[in-house]
């Protein structure tokens, strides 16, 4: 069952004789999206590097998308394959000349053979800041501008037009054009993987992993439309990227990593919006029901399963993925992968360290924790009742070491 985003709580929060015309989300000025400057990890390096004390290298276009992603310590193994038009760069983009993308947790990168570099990267207190560069030209240094372009599609509406990430699943035709399709309006770990990855390649699964709608066009012939095999090369020289895959992990992850990444910046809004209101029992009320869908989320409460052995996983991404882990004293981690039955062997997100968790105003990030320690209680809420004993303990164990806000007691 696809669950909506729990998230849409607008007309709940909004301020008493509120009009429906007045600004929300980015175009609010209260947010600053626009006149705060962003503090994300590509925003600093980017600076640098117009101001020369950073450089890049200037070989030919894949030599500067290494550089790129070495500086921002996003792992080449991370790399996804998309063939639908689904970008700016959308003239460029077919199942002959597919997206890669690469992606750490908490920025992403974009970049089409002969095209150009896009990045979003996640602040604290902004959400997603997306720039976009020039044409890469071997010899010369990338120029990358913040764009607000990008805002056409990345601005949620649905989400009260707060800057986000967007994914999608879209069966292309031959030039790219959606033919079909699915789960529009949702992103996280709870989508069936039935309705995800149509326009994507998708290499590294088991025998197991469920029919999806991945490596397929559709063609049309006398108007009628027919699903064709697009395995991943079969149209395009895999010579013209970083490396020769799409593997299944990097795509679960980036999927989980979008829907918390999405729900934390709502959050963040919409507790803005709320904060204006003076304190009572009412906006006490509505900022734990702003912090529940983070807490359901941050414990895979609606995680669809994985079945056993449908995920391989690129061993060198299960590496790079697990290089910024963070242990407890016996060694366990929040980073620490399952790929049986879920995604984590301990099912509280990794996310929970990441600029937008960091950027919770401090009234949500209170609210979370507490409805987080209650949810890792015994006994705890039936709706957490998923969660075993000794899973909830070592999850304890593993924020009370690694949290450095986690309030007394929690």
């Amino acid at each position: 069952m696809v669950r909506p985003l729990a998230l849409l709580l607008l007309c709940a929060l909004a301020p008493a004789g509120a009009r429906a015309e007045e600004p929300t989300g980015i175009e609010d000025p209260m947010h600053g999206y626009y006149t705060a400057t962003p503090t994300d990890r590509f925003t600093r390096f980017n600076t640098e590097l117009v101001a020369g004390r950073k450089t890049l290298p200037t070989g030919d276009e894949l030599t500067i998308l290494r550089g790129v992603l070495k500086e921002l310590e996003i792992p080449v193994s991370s790399q996804m394959l998309v063939y639908s038009v689904t970008s700016l760069q959308k003239n460029l983009i077919s199942p002959r000349r597919p997206r890669a993308l690469y992606f750490n947790d908490d920025t992403y990168v974009a970049y089409v053979p002969g095209g150009r570099i896009e990045v979003i990267s996640l602040d604290p207190a902004l959400g997603s800041i997306f720039y976009i560069s020039d044409r890469v030209r071997p010899g010369q240094t990338p120029v990358l501008r913040r764009s607000e372009e990008c805002m056409n599609c990345h601005e949620l509406h649905y989400m009260g037009n707060i800057p986000a990430l967007v994914l999608e699943s879209v069966v292309p035709g031959m030039t790219g054009g959606g033919e079909k399709a699915f789960r529009r309006e949702q992103s996280g770990h709870g989508i069936p993987l039935g309705l995800r990855f149509g326009g994507w390649h998708l290499t590294g699964t088991g025998g197991a992993f469920p029919a999806n709608w991945s490596n397929k066009i559709i063609e049309r012939t006398n108007g009628e439309a027919r699903e064709v095999a697009n395995p991943l090369g079969k149209l395009f020289d895999p010579g013209n990227y970083l490396l020769p895959t799409s593997d299944v992990l990097p795509q679960l992850l980036q999927e989980h990593q979008v829907g918390f990444a999405n729900r934390a910046t709502h959050a963040t809004y919409q507790t803005r919006v709320l904060l204006r209101q003076p304190d009572s029992v009412a906006r006490r009320t509505q900022l734990e029901a702003l912090a529940k869908p983070l807490v359901r989320y941050l414990l895979f409460a609606d995680e669809v399963p994985l079945p056993p052995g449908s995920v391989l996983g690129n061993p060198e991404y299960q590496q790079a993925f697990a290089a910024n882990r963070r242990p407890d004293a016996n060694g366990r981690a929040l980073k620490d992968l399952d790929l049986q039955t879920r995604l984590l062997r301990y099912r509280c997100s990794y996310m929970i360290y990441t600029p937008v968790f960091a950027g919770l105003p401090t009234e949500l990030k209170n609210t979370v924790y507490r409805q987080l320690s209650a949810a890792l209680a015994e006994p705890a809420p039936a709706e957490y009742a998923y969660l075993k004993l000794d899973e909830k303990r070592a999850i304890v164990s593993i924020l009370r070491s690694t949290l450095t806000d986690l309030p007394k007691g929690r």
